[in-house]
C-alpha cells in the first residue's frame, strides 16, 4: 500500500512583501476614487458639458477595458524577465498612467462638446495605462500563496491601504479640485504624484514575493472568455461583484450631487467620503474574523446587506437631516469595508481552485477579465446616473453661470444616489447565494491533487 503524499507545505508571505504589495493599492484606490467621484461632476458643473454626453464620456474609455485588460493578462502570462511576469507590466503603468491622468483633468479652455472630447481622449488612454498596471498586480495574490486564509491576511494589508488610498483621494482631491478649473489642474497633478510613488513602491517592494507557480497563457482573447465561462464559480462571482460595482459606481458618481443638491453643502462630499473610507481603515480585522467564522459567503452576504441598510436609509435625509445622512453613510462604509476584503479574496480563491482542478494556471485570464468587468460596470454606474439626470432635466452650468435645478432633477439625485444602489445590493446578495466555494471545497480540491497516480490506481482497484 502506498502511504497518501504529504498535505503541501503553506507558502507564507513575509511582512515586508505584504506592506509593499498592499501600498500599491493606494494607486488602484485613488483611480478608482478620484474619475468615479469628480470626472462626471467635473464636466457637467466646470465644463458644462451636457450630463448625457459626460456619462458617455465616463463610460466608453472604460468599455475599451473588455479589450485591453484581457490582452495585458494574456501577455503578463506569457512574460519572461528578470524582473517576474507581472512587475514589468507594473513598471510600464507606473510612467505613463500619472501623465495621462493629469492631462485628464488639465482643463483646457474649452466648453461643451470640444471640452467633452478633450476629456474622453487623454481618459481613453489613461484607462489603458492603468490596464497595464491593474491587470498584473491584482493577478499576484494568487500566484504568491496557495493557502485559502494566508490570502485572506495577505489581502488584509491591501485592503489597508486601499482604505488609507481612498480616504485620501475622496477626501483630499475634491477639496483641492473646489469648483474651478484651476483646482482641478492641480488635483490632477497631485493625484498624478501619488499614483506614481504608489506604483513605484509596489514594483520595488514585490520584488522578493514568493511564486508558487507561473500561469498559463490563454492562445487567444477568444479562448480566455471560453475559458472564464467554463468556470461556474468565477461567473457566479463576477455577476456579484458586477452587481456591487454598479452599486457602487451610482452611489460614487452621485456623491457631489447628493452632497450639493440633498444636504444642501457641497462640501459634505469630503465627510460623507470620511464615512465610507473610515471602516476600511478600522474593520478589516472584524472582515477576516467573520470570513473565518461564517465563511466568505456569509461575510460577503452580511456585508452586502449593511451597504443596502444604509443606501436605503439615506433616501430618507431629504427630510431628516445631513448628521442622519452620515450615520447612514458610515453603515455603508462598514458594509463596502467588507466587500472591498471578500471580492478579491474570493477571486484568488477561484484562481487557486481552478489550477487545481485543470491543472492550469489562468491567473492572467481571470483577473484580465475580473478587471475589465468591474471598471466597465462601476463607469456604467456613472453613464446611467448622467442619462437619469439628463431625462429629468438637469442643466449643465459652469463657475461663472450656476443654474437653479429643476425639482425633478434634485428629486433624481436623492432617489438615484440611494435606492438605485441599494436594489443593485440586492441582486448581489441573490447571486452571493449561488456561490459555493468553500475552504472545505479548496481542501478537497488539495488533497485529490496531491494523490500519486499509485494512490489513484489503489482507489480505482478498491
Amino acid at each position: 500500500m502506498v502511504s497518501p503524499a504529504p498535505p503541501p507545505a503553506v507558502v507564507t508571505v513575509s511582512r515586508g512583501v505584504r506592506v509593499g504589495y498592499g501600498v500599491g493599492s493606494i494607486c488602484t484606490a485613488t483611480f478608482s476614487t478620484v474619475p468615479g467621484l469628480l470626472l462626471l461632476f467635473y464636466m457637467t458643473n466646470v465644463l458644462a458639458v451636457p450630463a448625457w454626453i459626460a456619462g458617455v464620456v465616463v463610460f466608453l474609455p472604460k468599455l475599451w477595458d473588455m479589450f485591453i485588460n484581457p490582452w495585458v493578462g494574456q501577455r503578463s502570462d506569457r512574460t519572461v524577465s528578470r524582473f517576474g511576469a507581472r512587475r514589468p507590466w507594473m513598471l510600464l503603468g507606473a510612467v505613463t498612467l500619472p501623465v495621462t491622468f493629469a492631462l485628464t483633468f488639465a482643463g483646457p479652455p474649452l466648453t461643451g462638446v470640444s471640452a467633452a472630447l478633450y476629456v474622453a481622449f487623454f481618459y481613453f488612454l489613461t484607462a489603458t495605462a492603468y490596464a497595464f498596471y491593474e491587470v498584473p498586480y491584482k493577478a499576484m495574490p494568487a500566484e504568491m500563496t496557495d493557502d485559502y486564509h494566508e490570502r485572506s491576511s495577505l489581502l488584509q494589508w491591501k485592503m489597508v491601504f486601499v482604505g488609507l488610498g481612498i480616504l485620501l483621494a475622496g477626501a483630499g482631491a475634491p477639496a483641492i479640485a473646489g469648483t474651478d478649473v484651476s483646482g482641478h489642474r492641480t488635483m490632477g497633478l497631485l493625484i498624478g504624484a501619488v499614483l506614481l510613488l504608489s506604483m513605484l513602491a509596489a514594483f520595488f517592494g514585490t520584488a522578493r514575493a514568493p511564486v508558487i507557480g507561473r500561469a498559463e497563457a490563454e492562445p487567444s482573447i477568444a479562448a480566455q472568455f471560453t475559458a472564464a465561462r467554463s468556470n461556474k464559480t468565477f461567473m457566479v462571482l463576477l455577476g456579484l461583484s458586477c452587481a456591487q460595482m454598479f452599486s457602487a459606481g451610482v452611489m460614487l458618481a452621485g456623491a457631489p450631487y447628493y452632497a450639493t443638491y440633498t444636504l444642501g453643502d457641497p462640501a459634505a462630499t469630503t465627510t460623507l467620503f470620511v464615512g465610507i473610507v473610515g471602516p476600511l481603515l478600522i474593520t478589516m480585522p472584524l472582515w477576516v474574523w467573520l470570513s473565518k467564522r461564517y465563511d466568505k459567503r456569509g461575510a460577503m452576504i452580511l456585508s452586502s446587506a449593511l451597504f443596502m441598510a444604509g443606501a436605503v436609509g439615506m433616501a430618507f435625509s431629504g427630510s431628516l437631516g445631513s448628521a442622519y445622512a452620515h450615520a447612514c453613510v458610515l453603515l455603508v462604509g462598514i458594509g463596502y469595508a467588507g466587500l472591498q476584503l471578500l471580492q478579491f479574496s474570493m477571486l484568488s480563491d477561484v484562481i487557486v481552485h481552478d489550477a487545481l482542478v485543470t491543472g492550469k494556471r489562468r491567473a492572467g485570464v481571470f483577473t484580465g477579465l475580473w478587471t475589465a468587468a468591474e471598471t466597465v460596470v462601476f463607469a456604467f454606474g456613472a453613464l446611467v446616473l448622467g442619462w437619469l439626470l439628463a431625462a429629468t432635466g438637469f442643466a449643465e452650468s459652469d463657475p461663472s453661470t450656476p443654474v437653479a435645478q429643476p425639482e425633478s432633477a434634485t428629486t433624481a439625485v436623492l432617489y438615484g444616489t440611494t435606492l438605485l444602489p441599494a436594489i443593485l445590493m440586492a441582486v448581489s446578495i441573490l447571486l452571493t447565494m449561488r456561490y459555493s466555494l468553500t475552504a472545505a471545497k479548496i481542501k478537497e480540491a488539495q488533497d485529490a491533487a496531491a494523490k500519486t497516480p499509485a494512490d489513484a490506481v489503489e482507489a480505482q482497484e478498491s
